[in-house]
């Protein structure tokens, strides 16, 4: 096989400098912003995915916490929970670990949360002000895309840009983010007429739709970037893409691995989500932003 063409783009170290940067403007601040994450239930990669945010947050100077709360938990009590993280003044950012157990409601625990200080970037009010073009606290994994065309030096400006996949985590907001980088922007979905055709038009394409090494070599335009949001485990065990890497690395000019490409931005930019969060809940009166 010859080696691939596309250049790889480094998610593990772009999250570094930007984790970096964070800790940098924290270390400046008179207080320590405040982070608390609520985790549902005992699920081993969730529990494993917290821990990874605490130790960053810690790392990065925060006061950081995780509430436990039991997998039985009413939704009612875990709502109360979020109204106390609301009215703490402590508190900056709110992050309650997904999914939850069926007998609770994502969509009013993501509703309940104060969207000044939603981390997460998935409350409506957002939403609505991301589509408005106002600031808002963006949802992470879509920030870490933009993040990563920006530190590759991918020209956004004018490119045809396709997103696979409409989902309110990435796809959805990702659409803003690329229109307000004054890309051409084309969601495409499972309803998609000649979806590989769709996605060969992309100077810029992004796959986020949880299905295994979907997108082919053949898919792909010469010298596109491709920006792979999927992480799927394979039934040997393996981490693959939405992406088949080893045949788009091919055609592709730049291209994110799996793992090691968006995944480790999500972090990076929760942290800095929460410090946004923290200075504008003092009026920007302590410098950043």
């Amino acid at each position: 096989m010859a080696a691939p063409a596309a250049r790889v783009i480094d998610g593990k170290a772009v999250a570094q400098r930007l984790r970096a940067r964070v800790a940098e403007r924290v270390a400046a601040l008179p207080f320590r912003p405040g982070l608390r994450v609520v985790r549902v239930g005992d699920d081993p990669a969730s529990g494993v995915y917290v821990r990874n945010k605490d130790r960053a947050a810690l790392a990065a100077g925060f006061d950081s916490e995780t509430v436990l709360l039991p997998a039985d938990v009413r939704e009612t009590a875990l709502l109360y929970l979020i109204g106390e993280l609301n009215a703490d003044p402590a508190v900056d950012g709110i992050l309650v670990q997904l999914p939850l157990p069926p007998q609770i409601r994502q969509e009013a625990v993501v509703d309940a949360i104060d969207p000044a200080k939603d981390v997460d970037g998935f409350h409506p009010v957002n939403a609505g002000l991301l589509a408005t073009r106002q600031p808002s606290l963006v949802p992470c994994t879509p920030k870490g895309v933009m993040h990563l065309l920006r530190e590759a030096g991918v020209p956004l400006a004018g490119a045809r840009a396709v997103v696979l996949g409409r989902s309110q985590i990435v796809g959805r907001p990702l659409l803003q983010l690329l229109l307000d980088a004054d890309c051409t922007v084309t969601v495409a979905h499972s309803r998609t007429r000649d979806l590989p055709a769709e996605c060969r038009r992309a100077d810029v394409l992004v796959a986020a739709v949880g299905r295994p090494e979907m997108v082919r070599g053949d898919w792909v335009a010469p010298g596109a970037a491709v920006i792979d949001v999927g992480i799927n485990r394979l039934p040997d065990g393996r981490l693959a893409g939405d992406v088949a890497f080893a045949e788009v690395a091919g055609h592709a000019g730049a291209i994110t691995p799996v793992p090691g490409g968006v995944g480790p931005m999500t972090i990076a930019c929760l942290l800095e989500n929460t410090l946004d969060a923290a200075l504008r809940r003092r009026g920007e009166a302590n410098g950043g932003g």
